[in-house]
């Protein structure tokens, strides 16, 4: 059971929701209650808890989620100097990134098929994944065993104007080699590379046109 307390009217309300029928709701974005038991007034805090939940809840869990798998590989790093270094520059950028809005991103292959290689790194650097490539802001081609110029040639095909990415000239190649996982040093400049192309002009780390580059589409 999920329990917890709100305010309605000035009266303090205990809440209690049964586990099985808050993920539910959850799952639906809506809960329901019968009218005997809570007043419309319940109702409506009950459905803002589980849009709050899920839009906000989970998705620091993720980042936590994230941020513990990027600390792992870095703590596994022998050199200490190395290490400390490492930890700097992601301090960095989540410093800088702390009170900034979020990026929507989604992120394909050259089948226009959804990627999820970069999931982790991409919330580490202020993006939120979509699905959808009309509820995006930046859209990140990338694949495993094709590098950039490859990508070139194969991703003007795949672009639909009606994209937000397109029309604003959001849309991004990166080289398949950054995402090695395991590799500290490489997962980190993958992850400065991903705040630069999610936040421009508020990170230069000099890696556009080598591990990634802007794709002109206007």
């Amino acid at each position: 059971m999920v329990t917890g307390k709100c305010r309605i009217h000035g009266s303090e309300v205990l809440i209690k929701i049964y586990a099985e029928n808050f993920l539910s709701a959850i799952g639906t974005g809506t809960f329901a209650t019968d009218d005997e038991e809570q007043n419309q007034s319940t109702k409506y805090i009950l459905n803002r808890t589980v849009h709050l939940f899920k839009n906000t809840n989970f998705a620091q869990s993720n980042k936590l989620y994230t941020m513990s798998f990027l600390n792992e590989v870095i703590n596994n790093v022998a050199d200490e100097v190395l290490r400390e270094q490492l930890q700097e520059r992601v301090d960095l950028i989540l410093h800088k990134i702390k009170f900034m809005e979020k990026v929507h991103v989604i992120c394909l292959n050259s089948e226009n098929e959804i990627n999820n290689r970069l999931q982790h790194l991409v919330e580490a650097a202020g993006g939120v994944m979509q699905i959808d490539p009309l509820e995006a802001q930046v859209l990140i081609y990338e694949e495993e065993g094709k590098g950039m110029l490859e990508l070139m040639g194969i991703v003007p095909g795949l672009l639909q104007t009606e994209w937000p990415s397109v029309t604003y000239n959001r849309v991004y190649l990166f080289d398949d080699h950054v995402v090695a996982e395991g590799n500290a040093e490489v997962m980190v400049a993958a992850m400065e590379d991903l705040a630069e192309l999610l936040y421009p002009g508020y990170f230069v780390f000099g890696n556009e046109g080598r591990t990634w580059t802007a794709f002109g589409v206007n």
